[in-house]
């Protein structure tokens, strides 16, 4: 079973040790394994939480929102809690397609803008065409 350092997994994942030591303080993350010196020694499964903590967060999951699947997650798989933790990962999972749908709706018009700049630029006689990027 592999171990890490606090400083492993803050390189890692980009995380500060700080950052870790406070999701844990709070109850984002279970209680890291201490080794001989009182040191964190993370398990690969510690990181895959991570790893899926900071997907969340990439996508605008609120801190208390986090740690509402959290808790629950540590209820286990009782019927309840897995309706929970689908429930909440759904309401996430819209905003997240909301927001999609917003940023391609943004880029089509950047995009679109673009090309009457480009359009406009071609149109200029040569004497006037600074960059052609």
């Amino acid at each position: 079973m592999t171990m890490l350092t606090i400083g492993a997994v803050a390189a890692q994942t980009g995380l500060t040790e700080h950052t870790l030591r406070y999701y844990e303080k709070i109850g984002l993350l279970d209680p890291v394994p201490r080794g001989p010196g009182g040191q964190r020694r993370y398990r690969e499964q510690d990181l895959r939480w991570l790893e899926f903590l900071l997907r969340l967060r990439a996508t605008g999951m609120p801190l208390r929102d986090m740690l509402a699947y959290a808790e629950q997650r540590r209820v286990g798989n009782t019927a309840e809690s897995l309706a929970l933790r689908r429930k909440l990962l759904a309401a996430h999972a819209d905003k997240v397609a909301e927001e999609i749908a917003v940023l391609q709706s943004t880029l089509q018009l950047l995009q679109g803008k673009i090309d009457i700049y480009r359009g406009w630029e071609a149109s200029l006689p040569l004497s006037y065409q600074l960059d052609k990027e």
